[in-house]
């Protein structure tokens, strides 16, 4: 265990020593496809231009985001102008909806940040529903959707549209809608359910690569509540855009379309997609002029991978570091916590009840919430919340069994040992933490085991794992994707399992020999 413990540590250590020095330009990207494939746009643009780029994927909403450019944990990542507006600078003011490039870096300017490089196009939020639906409601534009009572349609719309200022509340008063948004339904699942007729009414980009090959149609914005959602590069202001000057127009509506069903609809990885787009020649049109030159639309010369490669892809290794950094790392600061815990609420009797209730309590705490908390707490994202997360999880089953097994020692024993001339210091170690061992290694097992689990959701602010491959599957709907995360994480988990199994019956010979 000693040595499990210390190899665990070196781990931690390193991950921290990485989180404190960051030594690259860090990319952060929000969860949809879009944003990953924007996001691996500006990575191997930097790198190319001779700038050290990582890519931090995936990281949740804007709100997130916001919090990691505040903090230095990112320094650039691809937003939009209406976003930016409605959301980071909390402006609600028609005249205010659509600013300037510059009048927008003037608010900005206070905050440390900027908004340059505009990309090209104008990605705005919309509502869709079945074709079929749309037909027999006779529904064309935003409008119609006011004469229907509540419950006429089943929304389904994603968790930030229900909550942005720019979102669903205003977007109900302004239309007088009576209609309810129901359940949030991530944005990646939004297009297969409402083909299958789980939803009726989704919300949607109008650059998403699934608007020309389903069967749906985009309502009308007909009092043009949504203001324009230009591409742009939001970076603190100390960052150097000059390396990134060369995307300015070169993606059109038409291009980012493309670059998204590439991804979602001819099973593309992000990076490739990237790699390709840079290596055509710049411009807005010339990924069509190239289709349009084979008479025919752009065939990718590589499909989907297989499982076996997506499973074993040369991620893995890294993907398992830190997956296995955030398990232990988070259990040894939980065994050094829970255990001195568990022997004082063994101790005093009369608060074990109430100390045992509390970190209960904390294990019902939802991990994005405590997540959210972190962050905002601590103003950084990425491995030190994350760690904390998993820290405040693996609490209960140590405590609770380290209280356990030294209440179950008989008190004989502890008796024999003092009468022998040991202070109660010594019994502790010498006689009462041996004989609870079996029982509170059961609890650092459990505590272990359920950690890999739930370090899945680590990478939904940055501190990467399996959950990385979980998340990008999900922003895409690939099921093969989120099985090539959620398989290992699985047998990680019986691994851990099975280690600890070892461990207990070595030690348990051990102490019977």
């Amino acid at each position: 265990m000693t040595r499990l413990f210390t190899t665990c540590l070196l781990a931690l250590l390193t991950m921290l020593a990485q989180a404190a020095e960051p030594s690259a330009v860090m990319v952060g990207s929000k969860r949809f496809t879009e944003s990953y494939v924007l996001g691996e746009i500006v990575r191997q643009t930097l790198q190319q231009a001779g700038v050290a780029a990582e890519h931090k994927p995936g990281l949740g909403n804007t709100g997130i985001l916001e919090q990691a450019l505040a903090s230095g944990a990112v320094d650039v990542y691809p937003e939009y102008t209406g976003t930016i507006v409605r959301e980071l600078l909390k402006r609600r003011d028609a005249g205010e909806g659509n600013p300037s490039l510059e009048q927008l870096n003037t608010w900005l300017a206070p905050r440390g940040l900027k908004a340059v490089v505009p990309l090209g196009f104008n990605n705005t939020y919309a509502l869709a529903v079945r074709e079929s639906v749309a037909e027999r409601l006779a529904l064309k534009t935003l409008s119609d959707l006011s004469r229907l009572p509540p419950g006429a349609l089943k929304a389904g719309l994603s968790h930030e549209f229900q909550q942005r200022a720019d979102g669903w509340p205003a977007l109900r008063k302004a239309y007088g809608l009576a209609l309810t948004p129901g359940a949030a339904l991530d944005h990646g699942l939004a297009y297969a359910a409402l083909e299958a007729g789980q939803v009726d009414l989704i919300d949607v980009y109008s650059t998403d690569a699934q608007l020309g090959r389903r069967a749906v149609r985009v309502l009308v914005d007909d009092r043009s509540f949504f203001p324009r959602y230009d591409a742009v590069l939001l970076m603190r202001a100390a960052v150097d855009a000059t390396p990134l000057q060369g995307l300015a127009g070169r993606l059109d509506e038409a291009t980012m379309i493309r670059l998204n069903a590439q991804v979602e609809i001819d099973g593309l990885t992000f990076a490739e997609v990237a790699r390709r787009f840079l290596a055509a020649p710049a411009g807005p049109a010339s990924l069509s002029a190239a289709a349009a030159s084979a008479g025919a639309p752009p065939v990718p010369d590589t499909g989907r991978t297989g499982f076996a490669a997506r499973l074993f892809a040369p991620d893995l290794g890294r993907l398992l570091l830190q997956h296995l950094g955030l398990v232990f790392g988070s259990v040894a600061l939980a065994v050094a916590v829970g255990v001195p815990l568990g022997v004082w609420a063994w101790r005093r009797p009369r608060w074990a009840g109430g100390l045992l209730g509390a970190v209960g309590v904390l294990q019902t705490v939802p991990s994005l919430a405590l997540l959210a908390f972190l962050i905002a707490l601590l103003g950084v994202i990425g491995f030190v919340p994350a760690l904390l997360a998993l820290f405040v999880y693996a609490l209960l089953p140590i405590v609770r069994n380290t209280h356990a097994g030294l209440a179950g020692v008989p008190a004989g024993l502890s008796l024999a040992g003092l009468a022998l001339g040991l202070t109660s210091r010594q019994v502790l170690s010498e006689v009462q933490l041996p004989l609870a061992a079996p029982t509170l290694l059961a609890g650092v097992k459990t505590a272990a085991v359920i950690n890999v689990g739930t370090a899945t959701v680590a990478a939904f602010v940055g501190a990467g794992g399996l959950g990385e491959r979980i998340v990008a599957g999900l922003a895409v709907n690939d099921r093969e994707l989120m099985l090539a995360g959620a398989l290992p994480a699985a047998l990680l988990a019986v691994a851990v399992q099975w280690a600890f199994d070892a461990w207990e019956r070595r030690w348990l010979r051990r102490a019977a020999g």
